[in-house]
């Protein structure tokens, strides 16, 4: 097995500890290492293979995102229901959007958005959302590990990762509160176990024992001692010519960890334009949003976060889980009256996403990828006493983009004062079915050795959301 080691004292200040913190041998796909998995590659392509050519980035804004001020602004029911931001023309004739969001209201040729969506969860419970409330358990990117690998057998990178605002940022020192809690039961791996638990590049994870992935501090704090390690150990390589002394799927075990995993963490090796492009640290102080409870978890790294889900996308990943936190406008005192978070939340993610969609098309990446964006739940119609509004069940905001959607529709209708819909409705086990029938290819499913019985009845018995599939 190769590894590398950090080479500093085994003992500092900081009180840690010297480690092996690589093994080409530990990257586990159901326990087999990457070498072994190199190895049955070729039988698998000849065999068919289940895991089609495409990525998905859910955008996940924990706490509820109100719909009305998202992308269903009912400006002609009564001003306490209607959308408090306004609205913007959109480039769909007759259709508006809450009035935060006038960049993506001039793309609506890159995604549809759903009208008739319900998450039927009036809590921060993210599983149920998150997995279609499956018997299993899992969610979305825990059953596409289950079947794709742990790992890309082409790069080596873990195929199920999530990205939090301290992975842009390691010294981020984001608050506590239910959010903090709720999380890791946004990629639960339910009944399938550990083992699929999303990948977090900022610390923990079980993902991250099984690959041995380990920096000082179990973190990815300073991807350039990481990208130093695997450059001295390739010239090392080199030099002594130890790679002909290992059978060629240990060498090329190799070749794709020095490639891909270090890389595409590493926001510095971006072009500068690129950056900048998505950046969302201009759009308000982190500071001023931390006063707020409800938002102590929100950042305004949510640009680079969406930059990092294309780079891992790019280098193999398929499921990329973004959370961006603070959604929760009961506009009490844990949040500004009035949802004043939306002045904040709202143009950051018109940005952020209006950013990844032109980045996408501009790479030709826009058919491999599909962008889902969505939340628990949505916001009561009504709002409260404060101009807040409380939790609802009955719709909530979607957004799905890429992946070979067809852009600029406009999928089902609520009614006149967005408390239900007059179309057909959609909940979460129907954008589970879409999502993973855009993943996989469910004829294969059904023949590959060693998918779980309940997998493939999910993927057999579900119905995609017409229009998006």
């Amino acid at each position: 097995m190769l590894t590398l080691s950090d080479t500093r004292p085994s003992r500092h200040c900081e009180g840690l500890v010297r480690r092996d913190f690589l093994g080409v041998g530990s990257l586990a796909l159901g326990g087999m290492g990457l070498a072994q998995m190199l190895s049955v590659r070729q039988a698998l392509a000849a065999a068919g293979h289940p895991v089609r050519d495409k990525s998905v980035v859910l955008l996940f804004l924990s706490g509820g995102p109100p719909h009305i001020e998202m992308f269903d602004p009912k400006m002609s029911a009564p001003s306490e229901i209607h959308s408090c931001s306004g609205e913007v023309q959109t480039r769909i004739p007759g259709i508006t959007f809450g009035g935060h969001f006038e960049k993506l209201s001039q793309m609506t040729d890159r995604f549809s958005i759903v009208r008739s969506y319900r998450s039927n969860n009036s809590g921060h419970t993210y599983q149920k959302v998150a997995s279609g409330n499956n018997p299993l358990k899992a969610t979305m990117g825990a059953l596409y590990a289950r079947v794709a690998g742990s790992n890309s057998p082409d790069t080596g990178m873990p195929t199920n990762v999530l990205v939090v605002p301290e992975a842009i940022e390691p010294g981020l020192k984001l608050k506590s509160n239910f959010e903090t809690k709720a999380l890791p039961t946004l990629t639960a791996a339910g009944d399938l176990g550990p083992n699929y638990v999303a990948f977090n590049p900022q610390g923990g994870g079980q993902l991250k024992d099984n690959m041995q992935l380990k920096l000082p501090r179990n973190r990815f704090e300073n991807r350039r001692l990481l990208l130093r390690g695997l450059d001295k150990l390739k010239r090392r390589f080199d030099d002594q010519s130890l790679v002909d002394q290992t059978d060629k799927y240990q060498q090329q075990a190799f070749e794709v960890i020095t490639r891909g995993v270090a890389h595409a963490f590493d926001l510095s090796s971006e072009r500068s334009a690129t950056v900048a492009q998505y950046d969302t640290s201009h759009l308000f102080k982190n500071s001023d949003v931390h006063r707020w409870y409800d938002m102590s978890r929100a950042s305004n790294l949510l640009g680079k976060q969406m930059l990092m889900a294309r780079r891992l996308c790019e280098a193999g990943c398929g499921f990329v889980t973004v959370s961006d936190c603070g959604w929760d406008f009961h506009s009490n005192k844990n949040s500004p009256k009035n949802l004043g978070g939306m002045n904040w939340l709202g143009p950051q993610v018109d940005h952020a996403v209006a950013a990844f969609l032109e980045d996408v098309h501009q790479r030709g990446l826009s058919e491999k990828i599909m962008l889902v964006v969505t939340g628990e739940m949505g916001r009561t119609p009504r709002k409260n006493k404060n101009g807040g509004r409380d939790h609802y069940s009955g719709l909530t905001s979607l957004l799905v983009a890429g992946g070979g959607v067809p852009g600029g529709q406009v999928i089902g209708r609520s009614d006149n004062h967005a408390t239900r819909p007059i179309s057909t409705p959609y909940a979460p086990r129907d954008l589970f079915a879409t999502v993973l029938n855009t993943l996989f290819d469910v004829g294969e499913v059904r023949v590959t050795r060693g998918v779980p019985s309940e997998l493939i009845t999910l993927l057999e018995e579900g119905r995609p959301i017409p229009g998006l599939a």
